[in-house]
């Protein structure tokens, strides 16, 4: 039975991860995740994607049962690497996060590797993997300590310390804290207002800022304009680039083409 559900809400693709009881990704599931990556990248009808899970966990992270049964530590996990998106360097489409419950390990990477993140107010995040003998080396080491203070990173990669969601709130590593009832509407309700912008210029600025993160302001300003992100060459020669303007003079919605 497949672990992974997706349901295609008005052009946003919600992918609910249902492997009871804790979400927990083997090298079976991460490729299912990662075929449910892709269909958002490839569908061009398909704008947004939602990430959630079922019941308390949004993700235990790496299944340690898988690893009982001889799935090796360092296991490849399709082109996607861990839980499909941790190393979907290409995706050219936002993703958010809802994370329903308890983000474990793994289960806080792929958290990470979302764009955005939508929490209930009962989801807690933690890196156990030092207490495991292993590392959060599917994104944990490498997005942690630019989401929140460095030392604060470094506490919870080296102590597996948790984080409630009123902390990651106030540290500003989640966009929002909603009741549990209300945490897939309010992560589609982002996502429908992503959906609302031009397609290419959504793909351009998440090239930008990925390419441009470790830079200061002159150096990223340099390549830019270097003509060596071609998203963004696309998005300036785009007839959308035309009609955003020519609508907001009409008083009209754009009616975005995606070239």
């Amino acid at each position: 039975m497949t672990a992974v559900k997706l349901e295609n809400r008005d052009g946003i693709l919600l992918i609910t991860l249902d492997r009871p009881k804790a979400n927990a990704i083997d090298v079976a599931t991460s490729l299912e995740l990662y075929a449910a990556f892709k269909a958002l990248n490839d569908d061009p009808a398909l704008r947004v994607g939602v990430i959630t899970g079922t019941g308390r966990f949004f993700s235990a992270g790496w299944d340690l049962g898988a690893a009982n049964d001889g799935e090796a530590v360092d296991a490849d996990h399709g082109p996607g690497g861990f839980a499909g998106l941790t190393e979907y360097f290409s995706l050219t489409k936002p993703v958010i996060a809802a994370v329903n419950g308890l983000a474990v390990g793994g289960g806080f990477e792929l958290a990470l590797a979302a764009d955005l993140i939508v929490a209930s107010e009962t989801a807690k995040f933690w890196l156990p993997e030092a207490q495991l003998g292993m590392l959060p080396d599917s994104g944990g080491l490498l997005r942690l300590p630019k989401a929140i203070p460095a030392r604060l990173a470094r506490e919870m990669i080296l102590t597996g310390r948790r984080m409630d969601a009123a902390e990651a709130l106030a540290l500003n590593l989640v966009n929002r804290v909603v009741p549990g009832e209300a945490l897939l509407e309010t992560a589609l309700e982002l996502a429908a207002t992503i959906a609302k912008s031009a397609p290419l210029a959504i793909t351009a600025a998440r090239d930008i800022l990925r390419e441009t993160e470790a830079q200061g302001v002159e150096a990223g300003y340099k390549h830019m304009r270097s003509g060596a992100i071609p998203s963004y060459q696309a998005m300036l020669k785009s007839e959308d680039a035309l009609e955003g303007p020519r609508a907001f003079a009409e008083g009209r919605a754009p009616e975005w083409k995606g070239r």
